[in-house]
Parts: C-alpha cells; sequence; structure tokens
C-alpha cells in the first residue's frame, strides 16, 4: 500500500511539474514567441498528451491493484471453503463408523491445523466447542445415536459460523436475520431422522 502511494504521489508530482512547467512555457511562448503560428496549440497538445497519459498510469495502477486484491480474495475464499468442506467430509466418515480410530483422531488433528490457517475467529472458537463436545461423545472411542445426536448438533452450530464467514454478507441482503438463518440450520439438524 506505501509503494502504491508513493507511486501515486511520482506520477501526481510529474503531473504538477508538466502542468507548471506548460503553463510557463505558454507565459513565455506568448510573450516572446507568439509570431510563430500554432506554436501555442502545439504547446498544448503536447502538454494534454504528457497529462493523459500521466493520468492513464495512474488509473491503471489502481485498477491492476484492485484486481490482484481481488484475485487474492477468491483464492482464499475457495481455500476456506475447501478446509470447511474437507472438515464435514471427515465428520461423515467419521460419524459412519462405528468406532473412532488413532488414525481418525489424528487426520482430525490435522484438519485443525488446516481451519487455524483460515478460519475466521467465530469459527475457530464455534469448532474448539465443537471438539470439546466430539471429545466428550467419543471417549469410549465408539459413537452410538446419542452421541451422534450431540455431535450434529454441535456441529450445526459450527455450520452456522461457517455461513457467517463465507456467504455472511449475501445473508445480510435477504429477508432472512441471521437468529433467522442460525435457527433454521439447527431446527434442520434437529429434524434428521436417526
Amino acid at each position: 500500500m506505501k509503494k502504491f502511494r508513493m507511486e501515486n504521489l511520482a506520477y501526481l508530482t510529474m503531473l504538477f511539474v508538466v502542468f507548471v512547467g506548460g503553463y510557463t512555457f505558454l507565459r513565455y511562448a506568448y510573450h516572446v514567441a507568439d509570431q510563430w503560428p500554432f506554436s501555442q496549440e502545439f504547446v498544448l497538445v503536447v502538454l494534454g498528451t504528457i497529462a493523459t497519459i500521466l493520468i492513464t498510469a495512474m488509473l491503471l495502477n489502481k485498477q491492476t491493484e484492485v484486481e490482484l486484491k481481488k484475485e487474492q480474495s477468491i483464492k482464499f475464499v475457495e481455500l476456506k471453503s475447501s478446509a470447511y468442506l474437507d472438515l464435514l467430509d471427515l465428520l461423515e466418515e467419521l460419524m459412519l463408523k462405528e468406532a473412532v480410530s488413532r488414525d481418525d483422531l489424528v487426520k482430525m488433528q490435522f484438519l485443525s491445523h488446516k481451519l487455524s490457517i483460515v478460519a475466521a475467529p467465530r469459527v475457530l472458537c464455534r469448532y474448539e466447542q465443537f471438539l470439546r463436545a466430539f471429545d466428550k461423545t467419543t471417549d469410549d472411542a465408539r459413537i452410538d445415536r446419542r452421541d451422534s445426536d450431540e455431535i450434529n448438533r454441535e456441529l450445526g452450530g459450527l455450520c452456522v459460523e461457517i455461513r457467517r464467514d463465507l456467504v455472511g454478507e449475501i445473508d445480510d441482503a435477504t429477508d432472512f436475520s441471521r437468529r433467522d438463518i442460525s435457527r433454521q440450520i439447527q431446527a434442520n439438524v434437529d429434524s434428521l431422522p436417526g
């Protein structure tokens, strides 16, 4: 950002120098060289061209910076989405098993590290609550129906935060409040057969 400001300052300085120099030259041209035909018009064309080039360069630099930020933002959202979907896939795999193995716990630990890199702070806090519930319900390394219900309830709360992280701005533009969306997600989880 500092580099961009320095570039803008340099362009503005050059623009100022061109206009002040051009004005000074025009004043001189009017008094000294007014006998030459079209001298003032030629100077104005050159000054206008230089000013246009400088302004265009400033605008192109700004556009490039905005496009780079946009690309970074898109890549980061893709990375987040991938980590969140990996989490849900792993949890689906674990819930389909009757017992949680050591390898499953190692996968869960590494997925926790991935999330720590990309997840929003609210997601991380809710994920910690989920991990506590998951750890408590799988103490005996088995997942029964009651354990599954508890994990699904906590996962529903985690999904609310994940949704807020990924599409919160889009949700804010709808008629549903965050509380309505949260209630709907929890109602969907609670109404699951099983």
